[in-house]
């Protein structure tokens, strides 16, 4: 009776999961979607502490409201900028934790296979003194050593990599390259392997388990190593396709694990996080022009200090203005598109920017956002930040949906944003980030920027839109700057 319940359980939750994700696919539905994907994990993670009597219903209890206080504070606590660090610490979690149960179900294997006469004896040695283990039956087949390595492989590279990737996001660590270092990945990347088809081959062939328990430590060591070693070089910029991919790594570690423990539930929910971890990550490969190749290999993102730091003197002066001339001229403008990036999230002017929207379409403007894909430091940073803000839903338009409509536009407000409008991404061969798909802001009739300085953005280059001609510049806190907007229309509706 108790196996049919948790059966049934577990199909409730797989369900869960998967109208979860498809609400999460629209910014209208996300809230519901994360609701019902939460309830599913619940009844999961409920379902298999019972059925494996792990706890008793008090400690699943305490657990459960523990762990939830811990859920709570950190929600209200992180602010909308340190997401994206936030969500690489959730990846390195699930990966650890899919590592440790996984390597724990083996050793438990380990010990029922095995007689061990209490004695300190030879661990790995052969079971012929005293005190060593004897082994009674084969430790696993070749498949099941291999989906328990396979399963720490993946966990402990996701673990070593997110947590490189919040130093990254936090600006602790820079390129991180160092010489030598593909030689290095390359050496470690084969002994990862040679370890993974040793914890293979010694789950079946060799009668002694020790050696199978080296054989998987060697996979977990190797594996954090290499995990470091493939995040390291990665650049700034291109941090947002690394969280899509440790993300899809994290699912395919819990996946791997489902299988080890024979949990339905786990190997559904990791199949779909690693799918959707995958497709998010072409998604993310396409808005910057990179291959998933360049992912797997972590051969993208570095740049050069002399491009990052480079300054062309002939170029023209910047066009600086004012917060009454910007009023003036967005009030008297038929079309108006704003281009959120992660200056407006770092100044927490999402309400701001909604009320100048708010005021412009009180005047008959017609007001619209545009998205880049990797605006902000993850996927759909930006999205989730004007919802915060009540923004109209279907003001929000994808990139490749905006582009074609810039000409047309009157004027376009970048608030924050530096990269995903750079023109020498479209126009400049010798740009780092040459190729990649912008916002084409600069074909707009006026372009108004708003900046703290002329200090480049997150990829570290230069940015030649600053100095074209139809281009204005708005120097100061992105907050304060539109309340200075906001402050001047409604100055101009009163007058």
């Amino acid at each position: 009776m108790m196996d049919t319940l948790v059966t049934v359980a577990y199909l409730v939750a797989a369900s869960l999961f998967i109208l979860g994700l498809k609400r999460l696919g629209s910014p209208r539905t996300a809230r519901a979607g994360n609701r019902l994907a939460a309830i599913g994990m619940l009844i999961g993670v409920v379902a298999a502490l019972l059925s494996e009597r792990i706890l008793n219903p008090v400690e699943l209890a305490s657990g459960l409201l523990i762990g939830g206080a811990i859920g709570i504070v950190l929600a209200r606590r992180t602010a909308l900028t340190e997401m994206p660090e936030l969500v690489a610490v959730f990846n390195g979690f699930g990966g650890a934790a899919s590592a440790l149960v996984a390597g724990a179900e083996a050793m438990r294997f380990v010990t029922e296979s095995t007689s061990w006469d209490g004695q300190f004896g030879v661990f790995p040695g052969t079971p012929t003194e005293a005190g060593a283990f004897a082994v009674t039956e084969q430790v696993f087949g070749v498949g099941e050593g291999l989906i328990v390595a396979l399963s720490v492989l993946i966990g402990a590279v996701t673990l070593s990599g997110s947590f490189v990737a919040v130093a990254k996001l936090r600006g602790r660590l820079g390129g991180g390259a160092f010489p030598g270092i593909r030689l290095l990945s390359i050496v470690i990347g084969l002994g990862t392997l040679a370890s993974l088809a040793a914890a293979a081959v010694t789950a079946t062939v060799f009668p002694t388990v020790g050696w199978f328990v080296v054989a998987l430590a060697a996979v977990a060591v190797l594996a954090l190593v290499l995990g470091v070693l493939l995040v390291l070089p990665i650049g700034g910029a291109d941090m947002p396709v690394v969280v899509a991919l440790l993300n899809a790594y994290s699912g395919l570690a819990a996946g791997a694990t489902g299988f080890v423990l024979g949990n339905y539930a786990l190997v559904i929910s990791g199949a779909l996080v690693g799918a959707s971890g995958l497709i998010l990550t072409q998604i993310m490969c396409k808005a910057m022009n990179r291959s998933l190749a360049n992912v797997l290999l972590g051969g993208f993102g570095a740049t050069s200090a002399s491009v990052a730091s480079g300054g062309d003197s002939d170029q023209p002066p910047v066009r600086p203005t004012t917060a009454d001339d910007v009023a003036v001229m967005m009030a008297y403008a038929g079309r108006v598109v704003i281009v959120p990036g992660y200056g407006l999230a770092v100044a927490q002017a999402q309400h701001e920017v909604r009320e100048l929207a708010e005021l412009l379409e009180a005047e008959g403007v017609e007001v619209s956002y545009a998205i880049h894909p990797v605006a902000g430091r993850m996927p759909g940073h930006m999205n989730v930040l004007l919802a915060e803000a009540n923004v109209p839903y279907d003001q929000l338009i994808e990139m490749d949906d905006i582009n074609p409509e810039m000409a047309q536009v009157d004027v376009a407000l970048v608030v924050g944003a530096n990269d995903v409008v750079n023109p020498g991404a479209r126009d400049d061969p010798g740009s780092p980030i040459y190729g990649m798909p912008i916002i084409d802001v600069d074909h707009a009739g006026q372009t108004i920027v708003l900046k703290r300085s002329m200090r480049p953005g997150y990829a570290g280059i230069e940015n030649p839109l600053f100095f074209k001609p139809n281009t204005q510049m708005l120097f100061g806190d992105a907050k304060e700057s539109i309340k200075g907007v906001v402050g001047e229309l409604k100055s101009l509706r009163d007058s």
